[in-house]
C-alpha cells in the first residue's frame, strides 16, 4: 500500500468533526504549533525596527536596522524555505521542526541576552539574521508533513488551515499580543521580546513532542529512492525545476503570490501616509490597520479557499480567484485609494485583496501532488522558497519601479505580474486536482447516459 493510501485509509478511520472540517486528526496539534510559534515569532514585526534605533536597542542607525530586520532576515528566511522540503525528504519533517525550533531559541537567545546588551551592531545584526533561517525550517517543515500525510480529498483544506494558522500568528496575533504586552500589561520593548521567546518554546514543544503521525518521522523521499537521507539529495533536488516545468511555474506563481502584498506595505507609508508627498491622507496608525485589515480578511478567506479547491478544482482556483482576482484587485485597491481619499473604501478595497489573494492557497496542494513521490520533497522546497522569495521581492520590486513610475506605474507592474503567471498556471495541471479529475469524469458520465 502506498503512503498516500494508507493516510487516507487513516483518515477514514479516525473520522470525525477535525476530518469535517479539513484537519486531519493525528496532525492538529501541528497546526496549534504552527500558530503558536508564528505568534512568538510575529510579535516583533511591528516594533524591532524602530526599537533597536534606540539606545536601549543598540543604538542603530536606521539604514543598519532596516538592512536587519527586512534585507539579511529575508534572506535567510529565502534560502531557508528551500531547505525545509528538502531536508524533510532526507531527514523527515519532525527532524526538520526540531532544527528550525532549536535554531530559533538558540540564535534569539543569543541576541537577546548577548547582542543587545553588548550595543555591537555587528553581533546585532549577525545573531537577528541568522536567526531569521529559523522559522521557515519549522513552519514550512509542518506543511510538507501534512501534505504527504493527508488524503487528496482534504490536501486543499490541510492547506487552508496551514495558512490560517501561520498568517493568523505572523503577523496579525503576533501584532496583537505586542499590543497588549506593550500598552496593556506595560511592558517594556525589550521584556515583550523576552516573552516572544517564551511563546516560541511552547509552539516548539508542542510541535516537536504532540505530533506523532507516522509520515513525519521519515524522509518524504519513498523507497525508490537511493540513499534517501544523503546530504546529496539537497543539490539533487534542483534538477526538479527543468524536469518538471510544472513545478518551475508553481515556483513563480508562489513568488508572485504575495510579492504585491509586500511591495504595498513597503509603498504605502510613502504613497499614502505621513511620509508621502504633501503629508499623504492617512495617519502613520491607518496605514498600520491597512495591513490588519486586509491580513484579517486573507485569514478567515484561506480556509474557505481551501475547502473551495477541494471541490472546484486546484489550479482552476488559483487560476480564476488568485491570479485573474488579484490582477483585478491590486490596481483596483491603489487607484480607488487615490480617487477618494477615503481610509473608509481604502480598507474596504484592502478587504477585497486580502480575499482574493487567499484563491492561491490551494496551490500548496497541487504542486507536491502532481509530481512523484520522491520529487515531493523537491516540489515542496520550491513552493517554500517561493513564500520565502517574496518576502524579498516585494519591497525590490518597489525599490526599483517606485522611482520611475510612481505608485500608479508599480501597481499596474504588480497586476501585470499576476496576469503573466495566471498564463503559466494554465500548464499545472493533474489527474489528482479535483477539477481536472470532474473535467476527465464528466465526458464519460455523459457518454454512459447517452448511451
Amino acid at each position: 500500500m502506498s503512503r498516500s493510501t494508507s493516510a487516507e485509509a487513516g483518515s477514514a478511520a479516525t473520522g470525525g468533526f477535525l476530518d469535517r472540517i479539513g484537519i486531519p486528526r493525528k496532525l492538529v496539534w501541528g497546526f496549534v504549533a504552527v500558530l503558536i510559534f508564528m505568534i512568538g515569532d510575529g510579535v516583533e514585526t511591528t516594533f524591532l525596527s524602530d526599537y533597536l534605533q534606540r539606545p536601549e536597542g543598540g543604538a542603530l542607525p536606521g539604514a543598519t536596522a532596516s538592512f536587519a530586520t527586512v534585507t539579511l532576515y529575508g534572506v535567510a528566511a529565502m534560502i531557508a524555505s528551500w531547505f525545509s522540503g528538502t531536508l524533510s525528504a532526507i531527514w523527515g519533517p519532525r527532524r526538520v521542526m526540531w532544527l528550525g525550533g532549536a535554531w530559533w531559541i538558540f540564535f534569539e537567545v543569543i541576541f537577546l541576552f548577548v547582542a543587545l546588551p553588548s550595543h555591537s551592531a555587528a553581533l546585532i545584526v549577525a545573531a537577528y539574521g541568522i536567526r531569521g533561517f529559523a522559522y521557515p525550517l519549522f513552519a514550512f517543515s509542518f506543511l510538507a508533513w501534512a501534505q504527504v500525510a493527508s488524503p487528496t480529498k482534504m490536501r486543499g483544506s490541510v492547506a487552508g488551515w496551514f495558512w490560517f494558522a501561520f498568517t493568523g500568528g505572523l503577523p496579525t496575533l503576533g501584532a496583537a499580543f505586542a499590543a497588549l504586552s506593550i500598552g496593556g500589561f506595560g511592558l517594556s520593548d525589550y521584556g515583550t521580546l523576552v516573552l516572544s521567546l517564551v511563546v516560541v518554546t511552547i509552539g516548539v514543544l508542542i510541535g516537536c513532542f504532540g505530533v506523532r503521525e507516522e509520515h513525519g518521522l521519515r524522509p518524504i523521499a519513498d523507497e525508490t529512492v537511493q540513499n534517501p537521507r544523503s546530504l546529496k539529495r539537497l543539490a539533487e533536488g534542483v534538477d526538479i525545476l527543468w524536469r518538471d516545468r510544472r513545478v518551475l511555474a508553481g515556483g513563480l506563481i508562489r513568488i508572485v503570490n504575495t510579492t504585491p502584498q509586500y511591495g504595498f506595505f513597503a509603498m504605502f507609508p510613502f504613497t499614502f501616509g505621513p511620509a508621502a508627498p504633501g503629508g499623504g491622507f492617512l495617519t502613520a496608525a491607518q496605514v498600520a490597520t491597512l495591513a490588519s485589515v486586509a491580513y484579517g480578511a486573507n485569514i478567515a478567506a484561506n480556509l474557505f479557499f481551501g475547502v473551495f479547491g477541494d471541490r472546484f478544482g486546484w489550479r482552476r482556483t488559483v487560476t480564476w480567484f488568485g491570479c485573474v482576482g488579484c490582477a483585478v484587485a491590486t490596481p483596483l485597491w491603489y487607484f480607488t485609494a487615490i480617487a477618494s481619499q477615503s481610509f473608509a473604501i481604502t480598507a474596504a478595497f484592502g478587504v477585497v485583496y486580502g480575499l482574493l489573494l487567499a484563491g492561491f492557497v490551494p496551490l500548496s496542494a497541487l504542486m507536491p501532488s502532481m509530481v512523484a513521490p520522491k520529487d515531493k520533497g523537491s516540489s515542496l522546497a520550491v513552493l517554500n522558497f517561493g513564500a520565502g522569495g517574496a518576502a524579498f521581492v516585494g519591497p525590490v520590486v518597489v525599490t526599483l519601479l517606485y522611482p520611475l513610475v510612481g505608485g500608479g506605474g508599480v501597481a499596474i507592474a504588480f497586476c501585470a505580474m499576476y496576469l503573466a503567471v495566471g498564463l503559466l498556471s494554465l500548464r499545472m495541471k493533474d489527474d489528482s486536482d479535483p477539477g481536472e479529475h470532474e473535467r476527465a469524469t464528466t465526458p464519460a458520465t455523459a457518454a454512459g447516459a447517452t448511451a
